[in-house]
């Protein structure tokens, strides 16, 4: 009775107490699952490519913030492959192409090889060099010596790009490449809509599949994977992005100064990298264009659908708990 009556008698404090126990309890949970980017080991900062004789050299990467003037390339398209001998041909021949005919020489590819285990950096080199005839003005390739994760691998790459512009695409080629056209001009009225011309405002323009919902590609997917993918983007929804359809089309656009804002302070290496993307421009007030583009299924997922999701979905709460209880900070880079 006297520990009933106790209670009572102090309630508010008890309340406090256990609330701020709780919170306590919430932060040291988010900040042990809370994830920080592994540092790149020596060889990770540096490019694999053919030079103009045909030898394969080793050369160190640019910094991202030593090229905010260069206006040579154009396009800078960073490619993530973990194993994709079996499909990046297609994607190249698609890129290169239209690069070659729309922008002459102004273009760049770097391929981030994510610790691949079936030679991916040697076969890149060999169709660079005998197919394609690139040299390290255009075609790069960064190699990990071990897995990082899709996220690790886009983060990588976009912190060395020489162009105006960086596009990431996914290496299955199930983006048409040449809509990469419809997200510049997105992010080109982005642009010339400030009123700022001494600065370049910082804008991303998303590749969208949201209008292929009811095509046959996506209904011919299995039950698990609809029911999957509506209660993925259902917790997107529910923590914060509701105004973006399709988070993680493997198809997306930044001008140099998005660039600079938003990849030196992404911490998820995982899947989910995309969405932490769009919640740092969200808090940041970069301005987001989803477009409509062209896609189609391509076999040979890397991503494991059940137990991938279900980590994704871990990831989702903890990245966006972390931003609210001052774990992640926009404005300190990782």
């Amino acid at each position: 009775m006297r520990a009933l009556r106790f209670l009572i008698e102090n309630r508010n404090t008890v309340f406090f107490t256990l609330l701020v126990a709780l919170v306590l309890s919430l932060y040291l949970l988010v900040y042990l699952f809370s994830h920080t980017p592994r540092p790149p080991y020596p060889e990770e900062l540096k490019y694999i490519a053919i030079d103009e004789k045909g030898h394969e050299v080793s050369r160190a990467l640019p910094n991202l913030n030593e090229h905010q003037d260069d206006e040579e390339i154009f396009l800078s398209v960073v490619i993530p492959s973990y194993n994709e001998t079996g499909r990046i041909l297609l994607m190249l021949t698609d890129a290169i192409s239209f690069l070659k005919e729309k922008y002459g020489s102004r273009w760049e590819i770097v391929i981030v090889d994510d610790g691949s285990t079936d030679n991916t950096t040697q076969y890149c080199l060999k169709i660079c060099k005998e197919q394609f005839k690139l040299n390290y003005e255009q075609f790069r390739i960064i190699k990990f010596s071990q897995n990082r994760g899709k996220g690790g691998a886009v983060r990588q790459g976009f912190l060395h790009i020489r162009g105006k512009y960086g596009l990431f695409a996914d290496a299955d080629g199930a983006s048409k490449f040449s809509d990469v056209e419809k997200l510049i001009d997105a992010i080109s009225k982005i642009e010339t809509s400030s009123t700022d011309l001494k600065t370049t405002k910082p804008a991303v323009a998303i590749g969208s599949r949201a209008h292929m919902v009811n095509t046959e590609a996506v209904i011919k997917r299995s039950m698990i994977r609809n029911c999957l993918m509506y209660g993925f983007h259902t917790l997107v929804f529910i923590f914060g992005i509701r105004s973006i359809k399709d988070t993680q089309c493997g198809f997306k656009l930044f001008n140099r100064a998005a660039i600079l804002k938003i990849f030196p302070y992404l911490h998820t290496e995982g899947w989910i990298f995309d969405v932490e993307i769009l919640i740092l421009a969200i808090r940041k007030r970069i301005q987001i264009e989803e477009i409509p583009i062209s896609w189609h299924e391509v076999d040979g997922s890397k991503m494991a659908l059940a137990i991938d999701s279900i980590k994704m979905a871990k990831d989702l709460v903890i990245i966006r708990m972390a931003y609210l209880l001052g774990i992640y900070r926009d404005n300190k880079k990782c």
